[in-house]
């Protein structure tokens, strides 16, 4: 199995692998360029977010600048609106439904490492990392400088309000918010 593979699959993975940082760097490449140009060049913008992405469809609009560590990995639905500052840690599958509105500076973290030291980094130095899919329903609106964490769910017609810090699973159409993020009211 390779480093992808197991990245993929939430084993334990060896981060530095060279099919990794290439396609790291192919990447920030694109990054870059996409990145440079002005919103008016609609058409350069979605093709070269068309080859970045695992899938993008029709109507979406992600503002400059958008990060993210490989591309490959994230999804995104018809009509949703990503806003600037956005980051997608996408070393797992990052899946945004249709319809999602998703607010300046929100970031989406896939991977994680083990918690005690000794157990995080190994006696040749290399250090620990999993990551799990993020999975965001239709309908959804996550408020600014919010922070999605691996292995998340959240449901469909919800809202999660500004600054959130979302470590576990939301519900279809509730209001929640906080740090820990959680469930306020059922909409």
């Amino acid at each position: 199995m390779t480093e992808k593979e197991k990245m993929l699959s939430g084993q334990t993975y060896y981060a530095r692998d060279p099919e990794l940082i290439d396609l790291h760097k192919d990447c920030r490449k694109s990054l870059k360029e996409l990145n440079s140009i002005t919103s008016d060049n609609v058409n350069r913008r979605f093709s070269i977010l068309d080859n970045l992405l695992e899938k993008i469809d029709d109507g979406v609009w992600i503002e400059s600048p958008f990060y993210c560590d490989y591309g490959t990995n994230i999804s995104i639905g018809k009509n949703t609106f990503i806003n600037f500052n956005c980051v997608f840690i996408d070393n797992n599958k990052i899946e945004i439904g249709s319809n999602v509105l998703i607010g300046p500076g929100v970031h989406f973290y896939t991977p994680s490492h083990p918690l005690k030291h000794n157990e995080r980094i190994k006696p040749n130095g290399e250090y620990v990392t999993t990551a799990l899919p993020i999975k965001v329903g239709d309908n959804v609106w996550i408020g600014g400088n919010s922070s999605i964490c691996q292995g998340v769910t959240i449901g469909s017609n919800s809202t999660i309000g500004a600054g959130s810090l979302v470590f576990n699973d939301i519900p279809n159409d509730v209001l929640a918010y906080g740090n820990p993020c959680k469930v306020i009211k059922k909409l």
